[in-house]
């Protein structure tokens, strides 16, 4: 790939990608998922890996979709460029640049994947590490969706489908971070440990995985993935990111956005986030 934003690297039979901007805390932009995608299919053809770690460098995990050094910001809202719900629907189902289905390469590959989170998983980022197979987090990360207050919907699903019917209910709604260690007790991923232990917890699990034959795992991933997408796995991920678009474009939004254009974003946030004193309100 002609960048780094995501690194890639194979260590015996554990592939392991990289996102790889940490000044930005490995905020996505435009590059980023189609890069996911490549390394996911190359550690795929690569007989000698049988699981894939997906992590990110420095203090983070993810922050979720840079908005701001992708353009969408000034596109939403400075340009003055109107919303076009056709451009949306075709982006959104795109199978070779679009953040959903490239995300999906996580879950479709045929070598399980686990990912290692660490500090801020929010936004994008959520869709990302909850579209791995397994995730193990520090005790003290983030995971959250502060879109679910303004601006954006659920993409990948991965929030209802990893949840019950209440929890999935209360995050969806509330928007509300959790630690690792809460994200582990009502199950949203599987395992929180603390942040010293996340590596060799991580090693620990690929080493497992990695002495069971390369069909054995395929075969065992493919009937879960087959019985939630049963369900409506896909069909939600449409319709999420349909209305993630829409959402972005109501008058609230765009007054959100013009908040963040004129006054900063900090303050943009802040009436957001201020009723529940969470993300960048948060008491030290």
């Amino acid at each position: 790939m002609s960048d780094d934003y995501i690194l890639y690297s194979t260590a015996g039979a554990t592939a392991t990608i990289t996102l790889n901007r940490p000044d930005y805390l490995n905020a996505i932009v435009r590059p980023m998922w189609t890069q996911l995608d490549h390394y996911v299919a190359e550690a795929n053809r690569d007989p000698d890996v049988k699981v894939i770690v997906l992590r990110g460098a420095g203090r983070a995990f993810c922050a979720g979709f840079d908005f701001g050094a992708d353009g969408d910001l000034a596109a939403a809202r400075g340009e003055g460029r109107a919303w076009d719900p056709g451009r949306d629907a075709i982006g959104v189902t795109n199978r070779w640049d679009a953040p959903v289905p490239n995300f999906m390469g996580l879950w479709s590959s045929p070598k399980p994947t686990i990912a290692q989170v660490h500090g801020w998983c929010v936004g994008g980022g959520s869709d990302m590490a909850l579209s791995a197979d397994l995730v193990i987090a520090a005790e003290d990360a983030q995971i959250g969706t502060p879109y679910s207050r303004m601006w954006g919907c659920y993409l990948t699903a991965m929030w209802v489908y990893r949840l019950g019917l209440a929890k999935a209910k209360e995050y969806a709604l509330t928007g509300k971070p959790l630690s690792g260690a809460e994200a582990a007790r009502v199950e949203l991923i599987n395992q929180a440990v603390p942040a010293d232990q996340l590596d060799d917890a991580v090693q620990e699990l690929a080493e497992q995985l990695s002495s069971i034959p390369s069909s054995q795992l395929a075969a065992m991933k493919l009937v879960v993935n087959q019985a939630y997408e049963g369900m409506g796995l896909r069909n939600s991920q449409v319709l999420g990111s349909i209305l993630d678009g829409a959402m972005r474009n109501t008058p609230e939004a765009l007054a959100f956005i013009d908040t963040a254009m004129t006054e900063g974003v900090p303050v943009a946030v802040a009436q957001r986030d201020g009723p529940f004193g969470d993300y960048s309100q948060r008491k030290a």
